[in-house]
């Protein structure tokens, strides 16, 4: 570790902190581009499966008519 300090420690300020940021998202775009994607599509699930069990629960809720009885012969 000490060797990769040494070797940055005589570059200029822009190598340190625009090519190599630069290189490394050349290399690795791809990679973080799909995490991303994946997580997104994941948490746009979530969602869409919250509202969905929300809106079933809306609907069996006024289509029951709130009876307290049809709950306990669960």
């Amino acid at each position: 570790m000490d060797g990769i300090r040494e070797t940055f420690a005589g570059m200029p300020w822009w190598v340190k902190w625009v090519a190599v940021p630069l290189l490394a998202l050349f290399v690795f775009g791809g990679v973080i581009a799909s995490v991303l994607g994946a997580l997104i599509t994941i948490a746009f699930k979530l969602l869409l499966f919250a509202a969905l069990v929300g809106g079933l629960v809306f609907v069996v809720k006024k289509a029951g008519g709130g009876s307290k009885s049809s709950s306990r012969e669960w």
